[in-house]
């Protein structure tokens, strides 16, 4: 029996460590804390969140650190706190459950659970006194501890609906391939729901939805027409100019509470910011932008700066900062207009037109920066940069928000494979580098034996196996590298990755679970096993693995990865209109049928072949792989096989559909011949 007090503080995870004073009696997630609840016959309390999350602190401050509701809990229930970052498997069974009960998700999620694992109710933040038409959390504590003991019918009757639902949510989907009629289908439904003045999705609040929107970005190039095009355009320039942009330190706040991406909810995702790195990059491929230009230059220096992470012998990328610091939400990032006269004398009337900076503020007599003013001349917008460089130091005095520096697999393949676009867009190299040595950091620190990397590393530890998402993230980006720098071994990791990913995660039907087949602490049996094409806030690792096998297929010409990619996406086709749920899948789809190869031949390192190189990789269309001739032996019957330069020059290829089109010597031309699929519209 585990003994009575908080176990938290053997963890690695920060948002575990937040709670390991906590007079709850926490318990990791493990099998551990299964058999104590089985042994005591208590039910589960299953608190999930993570580090910067506000509402998580919220939470705990009012409910988990007060004594009296500790006792209650400690009393009442074997009391289970997951880091969700750290285990997006127990979360996204957990949530799948909640979603199942009616409930929006959210965290933190506090799920009751039966000895074995089995949810039967939950919810996500409860207040500490009855309010907004909710229980206090004492009342639920209370109510569930009550109903557990004396009706076991029914508890039992819940847990075996939600097992049934979280089956039925997990079986495979299979229907015919992804034909364009049901890819029009699914951007005519997407783009009805966008926002046509202030970007994004309609209503608020407002995500980035970076999924989506790639999506829609990539299927205007398949279709010649504009309006997903522009729909990036549109959230990039809002977003940019808003208050969700951080425009003193660079990065991107998770979501806007409000529906002019003005009031941001302040915590900094590294998922969030790496695609949207990747869609500013893209942005600027087809419309060059000052503002995409110094966003991306800002973002990365954000991450740079604040998100590095040691990871073994190298560096890689920390997972989020919080948006709280001394006990306030935000406080770190807004201004009075006294401080900025203070800090900016005579250049603080131009700065307060240009942000929005006035006596009242715009958000709790506070201001929250964000850019009103059109661009001026060069004179006017370097003094503002003088004025950001000054706030900048001044904040940077300021206590920080908390850094959860724990890193991920997945959202460091994210990472890298955005810095290799956006190095190759900006013609900032030093990204790749950084892109390279991060991605040698993570496989050197948190490859396995077998090929599979594990999902989280903090402190020399390794605390939770990998998942498919680490997988199909850390090939794809990969891949990126392969593709920016040549390395033959980058094509030889990312095939080791999918080799991985199929014996440990595939199915027979050519989907892939989750969670491998030798996970020895994911409830419920295999008829639970989570398998999902559908996006969240993150690309699938479905959708992901889709398109690294579409990738493979263009850049080896082996047909086996185009059949595994078919039989991948087949798999989900049957979703119907949740289709619309999994852009990833569809861009992946895309990409295998409609995805063209451009061929570089030529001196490796003349002017010309490395200009030929540039504007490839910097194309505005993501349907598109990039492949230096001879770098890898393609089968006979490919349309590459066997291109080459004439002696002393260099050409490109752009091979499609099987056929290559005639060689291209002059990048402007090349360049104009990938702007579009089927010709200028």
């Amino acid at each position: 029996m585990a003994p009575a007090e908080n176990l938290l503080q053997h963890e690695t995870s920060p948002y575990l460590l937040q709670h390991a004073s906590n007079p709850v009696h926490w318990r990791p997630w493990g099998e551990a804390a299964l058999a104590e609840a089985r042994a005591l016959d208590r039910p589960i309390l299953l608190s999930v969140g993570y580090a910067a999350c506000h509402w998580c602190h919220v939470m705990a401050h009012e409910s988990f650190e007060d004594a009296a509701t500790a006792a209650l809990m400690n009393r009442l229930f074997v009391n289970v706190k997951v880091d969700r970052e750290e285990r997006p498997d127990i979360d996204h069974l957990y949530m799948s459950a909640l979603h199942a009960l009616g409930e929006h998700g959210g965290w933190p999620m506090t799920m009751f659970l039966t000895p074995e694992g089995e949810p039967f109710w939950g919810g996500t933040y409860f207040p500490p006194e009855p309010r907004w038409g909710r229980p206090s959390f004492r009342q639920v504590l209370q109510g569930v501890a009550e109903a557990y003991q004396a009706q076991r019918d029914a508890v039992r009757q819940n847990a075996d609906a939600l097992r049934q639902a979280l089956a039925a949510q997990s079986a495979a989907r299979p229907g015919a391939e992804i034909e364009p009629a049901t890819l029009d289908q699914v951007t005519a439904a997407l783009l009805q729901a966008t926002d046509p003045e202030q970007g994004g999705m309609r209503g608020a609040p407002k995500f980035p939805n970076a999924p989506i929107f790639r999506y829609l970005w990539q299927d205007g190039f398949r279709t010649g027409g504009r309006a997903g095009i522009e729909a990036l355009h549109l959230l990039l320039r809002r977003m940019s100019l808003g208050g969700i942009h951080d425009h003193l330190g660079g990065g991107y706040a998770r979501y806007a509470t409000d529906a002019v991406w003005l009031v941001p909810h302040f915590e900094k995702m590294l998922y969030d910011n790496a695609q949207l790195l990747e869609l500013l990059a893209l942005a600027a491929a087809d419309r060059p932008d000052p503002l995409y230009a110094a966003c991306a230059a800002a973002t990365v220096g954000w991450m740079l700066r604040d998100m590095a992470a040691p990871v073994g012998g190298g560096v890689a990328f920390a997972a989020s900062e919080d948006a709280d610091s001394e006990g306030e939400e935000g406080r770190f990032y807004v201004w009075t207009e006294a401080e900025i006269d203070a800090l900016l004398g005579p250049d603080s009337a131009a700065f307060k037109q240009a942000y929005d900076v006035t006596p009242v503020g715009n958000w709790e007599g506070r201001t929250i920066l964000r850019r009103v003013t059109p661009t001026g001349d060069a004179m006017a917008e370097a003094g503002l940069a003088r004025s950001r460089d000054i706030l900048l130091a001044a904040r940077a005095r300021r206590v920080r928000p908390g850094r959860d520096d724990k890193v991920l697999a997945d959202w460091n393949g994210l990472v890298i494979a955005a810095l290799c676009r956006a190095g190759a867009v900006f013609d900032r190299p030093e990204w790749i580098a950084h892109a390279s040595a991060a991605f040698d950091a993570v496989m050197a620190a948190m490859a396995g034996p077998d090929g599979r990397v594990r999902h989280v590393w903090r402190l020399g530890r390794s605390t939770a196996a990998g998942l498919l998402d680490d997988q199909a993230a850390m090939a794809r980006a990969a891949l990126a590298l392969f593709e920016a720098g040549g390395e033959a071994r980058r094509l030889d990791q990312a095939r080791h990755l999918v080799a991985a990913a199929q014996a440990r995660f595939g199915d027979h039907d050519g989907s892939f679970f989750a969670t491998a087949d030798d996970a020895t602490d994911v409830p419920l049996g295999a008829e639970a096993r989570p398998r999902t094409a559908i996006d969240t806030a993150t690309p699938s690792g479905n959708g992901m693995l889709a398109e690294v096998l579409a990738r493979l297929f263009h850049l080896t010409g082996d047909p086996d990865f185009a059949t595994r990619a078919r039989r991948l996406v087949a798999a989900f086709g049957g979703l119907g209109n949740a289709l619309a749920s999994a852009p990833t899948l569809l861009a992946a789809a895309d990409l295998l049928e409609d995805g063209a190869l451009v061929v570089i031949a030529g001196d490796p390192v003349a002017g010309v072949t490395q200009a030929l190189l540039r504007t490839a990789l910097a194309a505005p269309d993501p349907a598109l792989a990039v492949l230096r001739a001879g770098t890898v032996p393609l089968p006979p019957d490919h349309p590459a096989h066997g291109k080459t330069a004439p002696a002393g020059e260099a050409v490109a290829y752009l091979c499609r559909g099987g056929v290559c089109a005639p060689p291209v010597a002059d990048p402007a031309a090349l360049a104009a011949l990938l702007r579009h699929r089927r010709g200028p519209t």
